[in-house]
């Protein structure tokens, strides 16, 4: 599970048997998750995460897409 960005607690990473999907980012804090796809940015599903907590999180996945999806096409070979 490749560990993207660590920032105020949350983990944003993806599984390393996930490159037949459509980019995406999983988002761990504690015992909550959500995953979002990356283009465009929309949540595909969440996990205990307050509606707040979301805003907080996907306003981060909007500020750090292009990372993100730079670092999967490295990952799963994609170029891009």
């Amino acid at each position: 599970m490749p560990t993207v960005l660590r920032w105020n607690g949350y983990r944003f990473y993806f599984f390393s048997n996930e490159g037949l999907e459509p980019p995406h980012i999983h988002v761990d804090k504690g015992e909550n998750t959500v995953k979002f796809w990356l283009d465009p940015v929309e949540i595909a599903h969440n996990i205990g995460f307050a509606p707040r907590e979301l805003s907080v999180i996907e306003r981060k996945v909007h500020e750090e897409r292009e990372n993100f999806i730079e670092a999967w096409n490295v990952y799963f070979g994609s170029g891009g």
